[in-house]
């Protein structure tokens, strides 16, 4: 099944909640790092496991019994593919120039 032009091309509303979730995930990971110093791949793990498990939590609110009426129909061969993507992604892509209004704080002055 393949996605829907939405969800290739993602509206200005919805890239902005991204980025809103990105900074969010961004933040928490620092400041458990920051509490709770561990190595660096120990981290990664953790928040790969959680995506892994949210993704399970969301899958099962779409799924044949599902709550959700917004059409998404888990597929977790293709969203896999999908994901490692974007894991690929981030690994190699560097964010265009970055924007001081939209970076993180990496402590307090």
């Amino acid at each position: 099944m393949s996605a829907p032009i939405d969800a290739v091309r993602p509206d200005a509303e919805e890239r902005a909640a991204q980025a809103a979730l990105e900074r969010a995930l961004t933040v928490a990971f620092w400041q458990v790092i920051q509490r709770r110093p561990m190595p660096a791949m120990a981290a990664l793990e953790a928040a790969a496991r959680t995506v892994g498990a949210l993704y399970r939590q969301v899958a099962a609110a779409h799924g044949p019994h599902g709550t959700c009426a917004c059409g998404w129909e888990p597929d977790p061969e293709a969203d896999l593919i999908v994901l490692e993507a974007m894991l690929a992604a981030g690994l190699t892509h560097r964010p265009a120039a970055a924007d001081l209004a939209a970076m993180v704080p990496a402590g307090r002055a």
